[in-house]
């Protein structure tokens, strides 16, 4: 009898309408009010769903073990609709805790968390702690800003634009060097001296040599002696350039702004001068006396304008606007010039040279005038205040320096010129070493020491450290250069600072080729701080210690008292 009951309740609770969470509902019994009628009711659809989530399991099991499609699909359709029915029902009972997961911050959490919002964070952190200092620096010392009283002399300026003007005349020598090399060397392929060293060396079968086979001992010596004199020759025609110009600003050019224009103009010269000469040196002996296989070795680009025919003063005058230092025959070129895009890099570079010009005034000089006393006592507490203040002006200086020259000012001369190749850098930021570092932020000059210095040096089987002791010791003193003699102080910090990055090279090195992240951010860490703090704060206050104790102040505005 009660078996009965029971499959009759099931039968009215399927066949009855369901509910919006998936409960049955029963039909509506006439009657007194049963004041225990609503738990024994609930206990008839506990009883119920139990039943039906029995079956609907059963039959998804059974069409599953059957083969049948229909079954598997209505099968799961009825467990999700009650499994969600269940939830509305029992709300306390939902497991929060179903798996084992580690903090978001753990190192053995299988997913990096992004750090976006630290980003946000430090940055408005940064902007308000600016502007914090702006507001203190307004207060303190009012708009340093005066576009007249700078102490530009009128023979500074006329020197200036001498040497402007005059400095190129030196790839003007080197190239008509090479022209009369490019000269000799054809008639070496095709004149009576070639055929009368043929004669000598090869008696029997005597025939004009044409550059397809090895050269004869004779012919070696020949072009040995022959590129000694040109050597000499562009040794003495670069030399000049660079200690010409070094001269002048040093001794006749007082501003120390014109000086270094004009002094980084000279060193570009010399070094474009010189991949010149040393391009040309090889392909002449490539043209000359090629070992088997060595023409199509060149590379591919090179068969544009293969030698003597690059020896032309449209080529060299192209090499000389082109932004590279590195020579080469043939460059890839893009088909035309874009004028809008170059229009916005200049107007980049004329709003960054404002602005650094802006901050260098009313930020880093009173620093910098207020750190004298404390260097002149060695109170080294207050000069390391002053580094620490000093390194934020002076960071963000370079950091619009080097946007306003690397990415607007080469990307719009390059874009003039036609130059395709215009990776200048590379994500220098993230730097997991200082090699890392000198390796990627200026393209350019490291193409340079690589082909011209580096790599001739390790094929004549010198040692990678001694190469990169000369590598940086050439570096060193072109830095000594650009910054101690237009200020007309050589007092070797910057060769200093240059040349003693080899011992934090070697140690960062080693961080940087540790699997851990850990290694790789140490080394990161170590590269900024050597960079903000301790390398250009340090160097620009020494200097500007060294030309205020010499000269006093470029500019003829009168300098308050400021408050430390």
């Amino acid at each position: 009898m009660a078996s009965n009951t029971t499959s009759q309740a099931q039968s009215t609770a399927i066949e009855g309408p369901l509910l919006s969470n998936g409960v049955t509902q029963r039909p509506a019994q006439p009657g007194p009010v049963d004041p225990h009628a609503s738990s024994s009711h609930d206990a008839r659809i506990t009883a119920t769903s139990s039943e039906t989530l029995k079956g609907s399991l059963n039959g998804s099991l059974n069409g599953s073990a059957n083969g049948s499609a229909n079954g598997s699909v209505n099968g799961s359709a009825d467990v999700s609709a009650l499994r969600e029915a269940f939830q509305n029902k029992y709300r306390h009972v939902v497991a929060v805790h179903s798996q084992s997961k580690p903090s978001c911050l753990s190192h053995d959490t299988t997913e990096t968390p992004s750090f976006l919002g630290f980003r946000n964070l430090m940055v408005i952190v940064l902007v308000a702690a600016n502007l914090r200092l702006v507001i203190e620096n307004i207060q303190k010392y009012g708009v340093l800003i005066c576009i007249r009283c700078h102490d530009f002399r009128p023979n500074d300026v006329r020197l200036g634009l001498a040497l402007y003007m005059l400095i190129p005349w030196h790839l003007m020598i080197a190239y008509l060097i090479e022209l009369v090399a490019a000269a000799n060397a054809t008639h070496s392929r095709s004149g009576p001296f070639s055929t009368t060293l043929n004669t000598i060396n090869n008696k029997h079968n005597p025939k004009p040599r044409d550059g397809s086979t090895s050269p004869t001992p004779a012919e070696s010596i020949h072009f040995l002696r022959t590129w000694r004199i040109l050597r000499i020759c562009h040794t003495i025609n670069v030399t000049a350039a660079l200690a010409i110009t070094s001269y002048v600003v040093y001794y006749h050019i007082h501003h120390p702004l014109i000086g270094t224009m004009a002094e980084l103009h000279a060193i570009i010269v010399w070094l474009k001068t010189a991949s010149y000469a040393l391009t040309n040196r090889d392909l002449r002996h490539a043209y000359l006396h090629p070992v088997r296989g060595e023409r199509d070795a060149l590379p591919a680009i090179y068969a544009r304008c293969p030698y003597p025919q690059n020896v032309t003063f449209s080529n060299l005058a192209y090499f000389w606007w082109a932004p590279t230092l590195v020579y080469q025959p043939a460059y890839p070129r893009t088909e035309r010039i874009r004028w809008v895009f170059v229009g916005k890099r200049v107007g980049e570079v004329v709003c960054l040279s404002a602005f650094i010009w802006f901050a260098s005034a009313q930020y880093a000089a009173p620093v910098l005038r207020n750190s004298l006393e404390k260097i002149a006592v060695l109170d080294y507490m207050s000069i390391l205040e002053r580094l620490l203040k000093l390194s934020t002006i002076s960071l963000v200086i370079w950091l619009a320096g080097f946007f306003a020259l690397f990415q607007s000012f080469l990307n719009a001369l390059a874009e003039v010129t036609r130059f395709g190749d215009r990776e200048f850098y590379e994500a220098w930021w993230n730097s997991e070493s200082l090699g890392s570092y000198w390796r990627t932020w200026n393209k350019p000059v490291y193409q340079f020491f690589r082909r011209h210095v580096y790599s001739p040096m390790l094929s004549r089987g010198w040692s990678r450290t001694a190469a990169n002791t000369t590598v940086f010791l050439l570096s060193a003193i072109l830095h000594e250069l650009m910054v101690g003699i237009p200020t007309h102080n050589i007092i070797g910090v910057a060769f200093l600072g240059m040349f003693l990055q080899l011992p934090l090279i070697i140690i960062t090195a080693r961080l940087e080729k540790m699997k851990t992240g850990h290694g790789r951010l140490l080394g990161n860490s170590i590269f900024w701080v050597s960079f903000t703090i301790f390398g250009q704060p340090f160097a620009a206050l020494m200097y500007f210690y060294a030309w205020q104790a010499k000269y006093g102040s470029v500019s003829r505005m009168p300098v308050a008292s400021c408050p430390v």
